[in-house]
Parts: C-alpha cells; structure tokens; sequence
C-alpha cells in the first residue's frame, strides 16, 4: 500500500446521476475521470446490476443524463454534437445511439407513455463581436459567461419523428420540466417578474403538451426553485420570506402551496456542483428528501428518520420498481453506486492508504459547539505544521469522506501536518439558527469559531503556533484573506477564488446583488478583508479563475495588488478558461496545479517546518 499523490487524480473514477431501471433491475449512471492526454474530463454512461460486473454504455468523451424510457427498452443521453448537447437515444436489445435532437437540449424527461421528450433549451445567440446591451442585471451567468438574448425555454419532442415544438418563450428561463401524470401538461418554475435581477421570485407555472400561455400555479408566498410531479401529487422546493434560510418542501393543494414538514430542522438538498444531494422522490408511496446532518447528506423521509445515513454521503438518488438506487461517498471512496444498500461498484483505489479524519467538536468563544474534522498521522506525536482550510458558500460544509478535490489534505498529511476542515456557523447541516448565524456579519461572527479551534489544537499539542497556515475557495477564499489580514496567527495564506471587497463585488458577480442585499447586508466595508488589508503578514498565494463571474478576476487582482503595494510576499496566479468551479470539473492540468501550488507554497513559506 501507498499513500495518496497528487497524480491520483487521474486514477479517481467519480461516479453520479444514478438512474434505476423502470423495473429496478439495474442503474444506469456516470462515471466521470480526468484524461491526462486530452487535458479533458471525460464522462461515459455505466450500467451497473446485482451478481454482475458494471460495463460501460457510451464511449463518451462528455455523456451526460442518462435517463430510461418507461418501458426500460430505450435509454436517452446527452451527447455533445458541434458543441452543443444533443439527447441521443440508446436501444438496449443492441445498435447505436440515434440523435434526436438538433438545435441543443438539457436532460431529457420522458413522457409517461414515452412518445415524447421534454426539455429546456437555450434560444438566442449574439455573434461574437456584437455590443452586449444590458438593461438589467441579468446579463451574466458563472459558467455560460454573457448570457445577452439566450433564455432557456421548454421544448418537447416525438421519439418516433423527432418532430420538435417550443413550448414556452418570452424575456424569462424556464427550469427543468416535469410531466403530470397523463402526460397532457408540464410543471417547471420560471420567475417572469421584470424586476427579477432586484427582487428574487420564482413561481410553478402549468403548460399544456399543445403549447399556449403557461398557467401560474403558486403566489408570491414562496421563493419556489424546482418542481416535481411525484405521483399524483406536484412537490415543490423553496423559501418562505427572503432566500437566504433553509430551502423547504411544499406541495400544491387546492388553495396554494403548503409546506410539507420534514421532521428536521435542516435545509434540503436537491443536488448542484459541489452540493452533494438529489432531488426529492418517491419510494412505493413514502416521500425520501436529502439533507445534511453533521456535514454528510442523507437520505430521510418524512418521519425525520435516515433512509441511507451512517457514514454514506449522497449525490443522487432514484426510485423505481420499490428500490432505491443512490451514490454515496464514504471515507475510502469518492463515490459508488448502490441499489437497497448493496453496492455495484468499487471506485475506491485499491492499492492506496488513507489517514483517517477525526470528528472534534470545538466550542467557540459565545459558547457555540462547532463540528470539524482533524486529517492527521495517527502516529504523530509531537506538534507540526496545521493547515486551516476553509470551505466555500458559506452555506456549504465539510465531510468525513474521501475527497477527490482536495488531494493535498493526504498529501500534507504524509508530509507531517495536520489538516483541520471546520463547519463554522454559516455552515449547513446544523439546524437553520446556525446557518443563518452570520449573515450581516461575514468575518464579524464567524472568524472566532476558527480561531477558537485553533487554540484547542494548539493547546493540546497537535500544532505548533508559530506554523500554521490558512486557505480556502470562494467563501473560503474570503475567510483566508479576512484571517490573514485581522489577526497574525498565519505564516501562509493561499485564498483561492478569493472575495477581498465586497463592495465591488457587488456589482460585478453574477450574484453580486443578492450577495449584498440578502447575504452580506449591512456595512459592506466593514465585513470586506480589503478594509483590513495593511494587517496582513502572511505570505500569500492567491489562485484564481480566468473566466468566474461568481467571485470575479478582479478580487483577486485587487488583493494582490494591495500585498504586493506593502512589501507582503505574494503571488497570483490566473488559470485560463477557469470559471468559479474549475477546481471542481474545470481542466485535469488545472486542477493538478492548483493542488501542486498548494503545497509547495506551504512547504516554501513553513520555515523550520519538520515536514
């Protein structure tokens, strides 16, 4: 056996989007891994079944989707055709995949008597040298760069013809559709409002199979954000008041939505990058939701109970024939697939040993208890260098499993340090008093958790003060720049898609409006590290993409900028093409640097260090 190395990256296969066949016999899902040759990630659809080897459906390179027709013999996919993702149809008895579809589609829903596909699609295209004319703010979008005149609207098409007709249009984007039970109608979620760039909204709106004016089914009560016909019955996702507490479950009834209660005070997960989770579904008849509970998301239903718990952390989940098909993380493996909790596949690496994280609980300086997890040698005795890495969100969290994106947490480890991955309040999976524990307050409320933790691992001999270092992405990002630049307990900080002044964020991320009036409200300067910037003494790596319009080039630029004016010891660096998740799915070459550059700062800048 051999410790993890950074070049482990191109071994780790990830799989997701699990899809039980309509007799729940088998899973058709993803798998996704990094090509070094192609400096590419490549997706391939698997099947995976009971007492048999998976084996691969597609060659890929970028299969995504896969999803079965009702009668189990057809399984459609996404497949990228001149660059735009066409759904292709793969008969299972044998012979290729046919495309379908020709102007570009999103996942593919089939019908219930599956003679049709529905879809969203992007409709508007602006050459590539035209002006960009903006009159509200939303003209960008994080991955899809300027969006000018494209909106995303519902389409649906015959299987047999490839007969194709638009459903929806007008000055708004449709969410993905979801047919009602005698396949004559299409529920999605669509905020039409012409203030929606100031004032966030979203609503359920009826289409009927033959076109027209959608229907709107919902009021202004709730913030809806994904819909779903389950059964008989439409359940919805979203935010009662302002959208910044925990998304909940509602159904529609007679007179409106009504939240339906989970039995949990925790937000639900319905899935998105870097947010492990799956949309809420049916098992025989019981409603299952995901939701985090101490960092790892599960699976409950509706008596508050883990239908997959332990150590398992989901990333999709499915129903069909009374089994449930799910992937789930757990701390040897990234992710494997699993049909009634028997797992079809082993993804773990085989010849390579893990250190194992420790769950601590620290107490804040107001009392707080605060969850964190402690990567470290077991036989280590003496105090070393500590490495405080930060996530982002901040409404994200920390989990006990297998991390395929952070590699150098292990790497240092072998090295001789410690690496402490904390849930600060802010963070999810902790009931919604301490998710919303910091908004207003960014740097204010939530920078004594870390320190507070700090100090306990220090006191007890596990770090040594004078080496210790912070980093983080996104929010963490911030959180690296706001402690490096408030106190002088870091030798090293390496902020990566860092936040440094909100106030010009503001205007110019993607999000910038909803950050400032929902997240971050209040005195922006005040919660900015830019503000505080002449504090800083830490040397300072700053990592940043090219192209992210969630937290922009120029936070970075103006953090840098700032260092360097100061005679701190700083360096950017600018990775081409890279929106705010290149870490997470951008280039392998990417994001091999970006753990590279990590640790050779660290090690760099760690000065007696004894690793």
């Amino acid at each position: 056996m051999s410790r993890l190395s950074l070049n482990d990256l191109f071994r780790i296969a990830v799989p997701g989007d699990p899809q039980v066949r309509p007799d729940g016999g088998a899973v058709a899902y993803t798998l996704t891994t990094a090509d070094r040759d192609a400096d590419d990630n490549h997706c391939e659809v698997w099947l995976a079944e009971p007492d048999r080897e998976p084996r691969r459906l597609t060659g890929g390179p970028a299969d995504l989707a896969p999803r079965w027709s009702p009668d189990g013999r057809t399984l459609a996919f996404l497949r990228a055709v001149d660059g735009k993702p066409q759904i292709h149809l793969l008969p299972m008895d044998g012979g290729e995949p046919r495309v379908l579809t020709t102007d570009g589609a999103g996942p593919p829903v089939w019908s219930p008597d599956g003679r049709h596909l529905a879809f969203t699609a992007p409709y508007g295209e602006a050459q590539a040298h035209d002006p960009v004319v903006a009159d509200t703010l939303e003209y960008k979008a994080d991955g899809a760069g300027l969006l000018c005149d494209r909106r995303a609207h519902v389409v649906v098409v015959e299987v047999d013809s490839g007969a194709w007709r638009r459903l929806t249009e007008g000055d708004f984007h449709a969410g993905e559709p979801t047919w009602s039970p005698d396949g004559q109608r299409l529920a999605f979620v669509a905020d039409m409002e012409p203030d929606r760039d100031l004032v966030p909204g979203g609503a359920v709106y009826l289409v009927d199979l033959d076109g027209g004016q959608p229907k709107r089914l919902t009021d202004q009560g709730v913030i809806c954000t994904g819909v779903w016909w389950l059964g008989e019955r439409l359940v919805a996702t979203g935010f009662t008041g302002d959208p910044v507490g925990h998304t909940r479950l509602f159904t529609l009834e007679a007179d409106g939505l009504a939240e339906i209660e989970t039995g949990l005070d925790r937000n639900v997960m319905v899935g998105a990058p870097g947010y492990p989770g799956a949309p809420p579904l049916l098992l025989d008849d019981e409603l299952l939701f995901c939701a985090r509970e101490g960092g790892l998301t599960h699976l409950f239903g509706l008596d508050g109970r883990a239908k997959v718990g332990g150590e398992f952390g989901v990333s999709g989940a499915t129903a069909a024939a009374g089994r449930l098909a799910y992937v789930a993380a757990t701390p040897g493996s990234a992710g494997d697939v699993y049909l009634d909790g028997l797992r079809l596949t082993d993804h773990a690496l085989p010849d390579v040993e893990l250190f194992p994280l420790e769950r601590r609980v620290f107490t804040a300086p107001d009392g707080t208890p605060v969850e964190g997890f402690l990567l470290r040698d077991p036989a280590l005795k003496q105090p070393g260098p500590l490495l405080l890495d930060v996530h982002g969100g901040p409404h994200n969290a920390w989990a006990p499993v297998f991390d395929g994106v952070h590699l150098y947490h292990q790497v240092l480890a072998a090295r001789g340090w410690s690496v402490l991955t904390l849930n600060p309040r802010g963070s999810d999976g902790y009931g919604e008093v301490f998710y919303t524990a910091a908004i207003g307050a960014w740097g204010l409320a939530d920078a004594g958790d870390f320190l507070a933790a700090i100090d306990d691992l220090v006191e007890e001999g596990l770090a040594d003060p004078d080496r210790l270092a912070v980093t983080g992405y996104s929010y963490g990002g911030y959180m690296a720049c706001w402690l490096s630049a408030t106190t002088d307990r870091f030798r090293a900080a390496i902020p990566g898609g860092c936040v440094s002044d909100l106030t010009s964020m503001s205007g110019t991320s993607d999000a910038g409006h909803l950050l400032k009036t929902f997240e971050c409200r209040g005195d922006l300067a005040a919660q900015s590290p830019i503000t505080h910037v002449a504090g800083v003494r830490a040397a300072t790596l700053v990592l940043h993409g090219e192209r992210d319009d969630r937290c922009p080039v120029g936070q970075a630029e103006q953090w840098f900028a700032a260092l360097r004016e100061r005679g701190v010891p700083a360096r950017l660096v600018r990775y081409p093409g890279g929106s705010h998740l290149f870490i997470l799915n951008g280039r392998p070459s990417h994001r091999l640097d970006y753990n590279e550059r990590i640790v050779a700062w660290l090690e760099q800048w760690m000065i007696g260090s004894e690793s």
